[in-house]
This record gives C-alpha cells, structure tokens and sequence, in this order.
C-alpha cells in the first residue's frame, strides 16, 4: 500500500524474487546468498516476490507477522509492536514511500495550498477528506517542519533528494517527506479492519 500510494509499486506478475532495501545490519551472510538490492523499478514488486530464505528472512516481512513458510496458513495472525512504528517511520522502503508520496502530491495536487494538497493527500493515502482535527494537525506540524528546516540546509537534501520536479522548493518537498511520512503511519492507513 506504501509503494503504490508513493507512485512506485510495479505491478509486474510473476518472475524472480526480488530483493528490496535492507536496513543496515538486516541480513545475516550465508555462504550460499548475499542480499544484493535490486535496482529499478523491479525493486518495487509486491511484498511476495521478496526473497525469503529461512536462515536470514527479510526483517520487514518478520515484524509484520508474515506466515511460517513451513506450514499452510489459513489465517494471518496480526500485532502492534513498536519494531513496526520504528520499520514505518525508517525502513528504506517507506522512506522512499513517503518521498514517492511527496514528490506525488506536488506534482499532482490540482492546487499549491496547504488545505489542497492535504486533501489529495488523504484521498490518495486513506480515500477520504480529511476531518477539521487532522488539518489542524497536520497545519502545525507542516510549520513546525518548516521552522527546522529552515535552520538546516543539508536536511532538505538528504529527506528529498529527488530533483526530478522542476519548480519544486527543497523545503517545501522536505517538509511533505515528513507530512507523507505521517499519513502512511496512519493506523488507518495500515491496518486492514
């Protein structure tokens, strides 16, 4: 859901497993594998083309309850841990989520208000407007990003570096990296009810 609300999910069926980004120290080295990230749009394939090898499975798949590959699922079993939070918020997978996210929403949004593009973003992210406590909300944080940023010129860089959009402010697209960030941890967002 990340990958396509950011633009990126590539929507190619069957073919190899995949191997996404693997936070730093994810991977334990066996003598028959090295986790080599793909690159290109491959590396965006759903969550059921990742390779997953028994001895050193992909760290993401674990802290969200991914079946035994061993025995037949019938039914998923579902938790809330904070190693989930903390994969949302800095797993490369949905850093690059929340920039594919940004980078969607400037580009998209038919205006370049704040109330606007948080419209769109919701309707992308959890298909609905979003209610009077949550622009309200996310209107003070979207300033309190800026207020940080504007302090720090190398953060604009490292949260957005993408310079495919042409009119776009580095602070501006920085600071929807953040805002992205917080609607795909919604728990709405997240979790399937």
């Amino acid at each position: 859901m990340a990958l396509a609300a950011g633009g990126l999910l590539d929507k190619t069926i069957g073919g190899k497993s995949i191997r996404p980004p693997m936070p730093a120290g994810g991977y334990i080295k066996t003598n028959l594998t090295q986790w080599k990230e793909n690159e290109g749009p491959e590396r965006y394939r759903r969550g059921l083309y990742i390779w997953f090898q028994r001895t050193s499975s992909y760290p993401q798949l674990m802290n969200f309850d991914a079946p035994d590959s061993l025995q037949a699922c019938t039914r998923r079993e579902r938790s809330t841990t904070p190693l989930q939070a903390l994969n949302l918020l800095n797993d490369p997978v949905f850093v690059e989520a929340a920039q594919g996210l940004a980078a969607r929403v400037l580009r998209e949004s038919k205006t370049a208000s704040l109330n606007g593009r948080l419209n769109y973003a919701f309707k992308v992210c959890l298909a609905r407007s979003p209610r009077p406590t949550e622009i309200d909300r996310l209107t003070k944080y979207y300033f309190q990003e800026k207020e940080l940023l504007a302090g720090n010129e190398d953060a604009s860089g490292h949260l957005f570096p993408v310079r495919s959009l042409e009119h776009a402010d580095p602070d501006e697209a920085a600071v929807w990296v953040g805002l992205s960030s917080v609607l795909l941890n919604f728990d709405e967002f997240i979790t399937r009810r």
